[in-house]
Formats: structure tokens, sequence, C-alpha cells
């Protein structure tokens, strides 16, 4: 029996397609999903385990009946979740230490609510674990985010408290997640954390003195008067939840560094402290290039109004602008803001090496930063504020000596910055709000509004098409928006003064005192 015969297209076009399976399955798996499926399933087989461990039966867990169903309706929570952070904080997939510390968390409180389900004055720690989630969550992300895990996780931990019934814990929880995430947006002050607490602590007792007393009724209905909780107990229980709100508050206030830390982040309130300028690494800045100082100064005002006109975090733009050139601080009068009007230290370097310096510059801050115990958040405005542009000026020097020598022109990749380029908005907002102020401060003549809009159109659409922004998420409409705030900062910074009128008798006596001095 003869084969049929496969035609030579047919044949590239079936293994054009068994490659593009291949592909999509080969990006599947490095997209970080499988993982991030397998953790949430381990997540799922451990909150079950907890939550089925020490029931009033006698084993140790209970039947499997109930802990089949509890399984069930877990995962089912779990698959929610895990589709939640799939659509509102999709860097979690990717980052899996991340993920990890949720789920560690996570676990924690859901230990602590059940072993509190074992003693009847501790059942509402199962509400100050669900606070604890929220105020967490509101400050390592963003309160859409906190709002939504930290209700998926009250309804797991309403399984873990069989003391009380579902309903009553589960809105006593909900009352304080709410509260929490819709109050907690940042923390500038010490007293925010005790401001929430507070709000919170209201919210839980109110909540739960109104379904302590519904439920108080049904039973009155049902049960009879002599079995129905006491008026005193629900007032009691409401105030154990509403105490127990209050003291996380507090307790996190008092852990708020370890929590920056686990979670790599930096409140506003420390961004705070280290915009301070007796902060030892902007001392030396001040000190030992005190032109770049002033330029980082100038940037974090022009970046901050920047990124409040889009929504953004304008204290972090600021803060990051201050030491987002701290690397100059090695070879200062090698950058023309510390030069004095001296002559450049490039005259005696080829186009080569004075390269090598200007980008140095950036690996330099990294190593000050890190050796100095700059935040994560901040060190990204370092790393990312050239991104990968080219260093034109030392380029086309470069490119004249090759004419002159008849030699084939430099690569342009070998004088490019080595990035990474901008990853969030704040970095993009100080990539242009950098670039610009040093394009303003070199035009020659006069400085006017008109001429600062162009300036900083040019270069925002030059960063534009160059793709330094195609990782941070930027639309053209913040751009535009964007472009106005910087213009607006530069022209006030730049704007025209007037002559003074001076008195011609004072001119003469002034000019004798100097010749005696």
């Amino acid at each position: 029996m003869s084969k049929k015969k496969i035609s030579a297209r047919r044949k590239q076009v079936r293994e054009n397609i068994a490659a593009l399976r291949y592909g999509k399955v080969a990006d599947f798996l490095n997209s970080g999903i499988p993982i991030s499926i397998l953790m949430l399933l381990i997540f799922a087989a451990a909150s079950t385990l907890i939550i089925a461990f020490g029931s009033e039966s006698n084993g140790i867990f209970r039947p499997w009946q109930d802990t089949s169903s509890i399984a069930a309706i877990i995962l089912l929570v779990c698959m929610a979740g895990g589709y939640y952070v799939h659509q509102y904080e999709p860097k979690i997939i990717k980052h899996h230490t991340r993920a990890l510390a949720i789920i560690i968390m996570f676990l924690i409180l859901l230990a602590a609510s059940r072993l509190g389900s074992f003693y009847p004055e501790w059942t509402y720690l199962a509400t100050g674990s669900a606070v604890t989630s929220a105020i967490i969550l509101s400050i390592s992300y963003n309160q859409r985010f906190a709002l939504g895990m930290s209700l998926f996780y009250s309804i797991i931990a309403s399984f873990a408290v069989g003391a009380i019934p579902k309903v009553e814990i589960l809105l006593t929880m909900t009352a304080g997640v709410v509260m929490c995430t819709y109050t907690l947006k940042e923390i500038r002050t010490r007293m925010k954390l005790l401001e929430v607490g507070v709000l919170a602590a209201l919210a839980v007792f109110a909540v739960s003195l109104a379904v302590g007393f519904i439920i108080r009724s049904n039973e009155v209905h049902i049960l009879g008067v002599e079995v129905a909780r006491s008026k005193l107990s629900v007032f009691i229980n409401s105030g154990t939840a509403a105490g127990i709100t209050f003291v996380v508050g507090l307790l996190i206030q008092a852990l708020l560094p370890l929590i920056e830390r686990a979670f790599k982040i930096a409140t506003s309130m420390t961004l705070l402290d280290f915009s301070d300028a007796n902060q030892p690494l902007l001392k030396r800045l001040a000190m030992e290039a005190p032109g770049t100082y002033s330029h980082c100064l100038l940037i974090g005002s022009v970046a901050e109004a920047a990124a409040e006109s889009i929504g953004v975090n304008g204290l972090l733009c600021r803060v990051g602008a201050y030491y987002h050139d701290i690397g100059k601080i090695n070879k200062p009068r090698y950058f023309v803001e510390n030069q004095m009007g001296s002559t450049s230290s490039h005259d005696q370097l080829s186009p080569a090496m004075s390269q090598l310096v200007i980008v140095g510059h950036v690996k330099d801050g990294i190593e000050m930063a890190k050796e100095y115990g700059l935040p994560a958040i901040l060190r990204q405005f370092i790393e990312t504020h050239h991104g990968t542009t080219l260093i034109e000026y030392f380029y086309e020097q470069a490119k004249k000596r090759s004419a002159e020598k008849q030699a084939p022109p430099p690569s342009e990749t070998e004088f490019r910055y080595p990035g990474p380029k901008p990853q969030t908005k704040e970095s993009a907002i100080l990539m242009l709000a950098d670039v610009v102020e040093g394009a303003v401060r070199s035009l020659a003549g006069e400085i006017t509004p008109n001429r600062i809009e162009s300036v900083v159109h040019n270069m925002a659409m030059k960063r534009l098409q160059d793709g330094q922004f195609d990782e941070c998420e930027l639309t053209l409409k913040e751009l535009s928006q964007i472009e106005v705030s910087v213009a607006k900062s530069l022209a006030g910074h730049y704007h025209g003064r007037i002559a003074y009128p001076k008195a011609p008798d004072a001119i003469p006596a002034r000019e004798e005192k100097q010749d005696e001095n």
C-alpha cells in the first residue's frame, strides 16, 4: 500500500504550526503561572488542614465529609483570589517571593484565628487577623488589591471559627477590612495607623453589635429566652472584637519596619525620613557635588508636581529624584553642573573613556545606595533614570574622530546606557524631568515659556520614539499631562527677573571701598 505523498508546502505549514504551539507552551511555562498555580494549591491544602485541625469531635481532625466540603469551598475561593491577582497585580505572578510572602502571612493569620477559636475569650482574633491582612496589603500594594484579597481571606477565616455563627464573624471581619482599606491610602504621620485602628474598631463594634442583637432576637424567637445570649454578652463580644482591632493597629505600628523589609517596600513615612537633608548620603552629595545636589532638588519638585498631575505617587518621585544622581559623588568634576566654569575634565579623555565615566555614575550610584541601606523602591530611580538612551555628545565626538582617521564609525550600542528602562510611571517621570531640565539649562539666550514647552515636547517625543517608555504602562494622555506640568514648573523656575535700578551716587562709593580692600 503506497503512502500518500505530502507536498513540501504542506509540510512546512505543519512544521510552522508545531513550532507555534511549542512556542505557546514554552511561553506559558516561563510565565510563572504554573508555579503560581502550584503555590495556590499548596495554600488551599494547608488552609484546609489548619481549619480541620482540633475539631469538637473525638478525632484530631474533622470527619472527612466536613473536611472535603471545606476543601472544595477553599479551593473555589483560592481560584477566585488567583484570578483577582492575575487581573489587578500580575507582577505577583512573576515575582514568586511576593506571592510567597502573602501566602505565609495568610497562613500565620489563619493559624492564629484557629487557635483563638479554642478559647471563647480569644474567638475574635479572627477579626484582628482580617484587619491585619487589610492594613499590611494596603501598605504593601494598594487599596483595591488589599480590599479584594482581604475579603477572600475573610471568607476562608470564617470557617476557622466555630464558637460563633459564620455570618456574624464574616460581617464583623468585613467591616474592619472595608474601613481599613478605605482610610489607609498612605502613611505620612505616626498617628495614621492609630487613626485607622480607632475607625476600624468603631466600625467593627457597630456591626458586631447590630448583628449580635439580630442573632439574639432570632434565638429568643426560636429557642426561647432561657437559651438565648444575654444583652450583656452581645456588648462584651462587640467590645472584644473592637478592642482586638484597635490593638492590631498599635501592633502593626510597632512592626512597620519589619513589614517594609519583608515586602520590600517603603511607606510615605519612611520616604519622608529619607528626604531629610541630614541623611548621610544627601549630606555627602551637597558637600562633594553641590551642583548635582541643586539639580536633584529642582528635579524633585518638578517630578513631584508631574506625578501628582496624573495621580501617581508624587512623594516617591521627589525622594527618588534626590538620590538618582548620587553616583556622581565619586567623580563630580566630570559632570558639567559641578565644573563651575572650569575646564572640562573630559578634554583629556577620548570619547570612549568619557562614555565609560558617564555611564559609570549609574553603577556607582547603585553600589552606594546598597551601602547606605537605601530601599529598593528608591534604587529603581538610580538604575532607570537614563534607561538605554544614547549619550549623544560623546557619540558624535567619536564619529568625528573616526571620520578624521577614515575608520568605520562606532556602533551606537557602545554609547548607550545599559538600562534597564523605567518600569514604573514614577521612574519614567523622573527620566523625562531629568533630561528636560538639562536641555532647558543649556539653552542660549532668553528662556521663555514657549521655548520651554517646545523643549519638553521634543524631549518627550524623542524618549517615546526611542522606546524608553515601553515597559512602564505610561499612556499618551498621561504623557501629555506630564509635559504640561513639567513645562509649567520649569517656566516658574526660569522666570525672567526685573533689573533693579542702581543709585548713581552709590556706585563710585562701592567701587572705592572695593579698591581699598
